[in-house]
């Protein structure tokens, strides 16, 4: 089974940005899938930011921003591929 490394929090639809809560860490590189009612994809991690910063990996606990490539909804959670 997929490890689960977060649930989405937040959207900014207009710019394709979720905010996901993390339980594990994350790393640019790193595929992810979203699972959620209406949702389910994978995509490779492009891009982390925390704060409006560029990070090359974040840990758990921290909330981050990243680019997705489809639509997503809050409360999507969000597993290592």
């Amino acid at each position: 089974m997929a490890k689960k490394i977060g649930t989405v929090i937040h959207i900014y639809g207009k710019i394709g940005v979720a905010i996901l809560a993390l339980v594990s860490e994350l790393k640019v590189g790193d595929t992810v899938l979203f699972k959620g009612k209406k949702t389910e994809f994978t995509q490779t991690i492009d891009s982390i930011q925390i704060n409006h910063e560029q990070v090359a990996k974040a840990k758990k606990g921290d909330d981050v921003g990243i680019k997705v490539s489809q639509e997503v909804d809050e409360g999507d959670e969000v597993f290592l591929a």
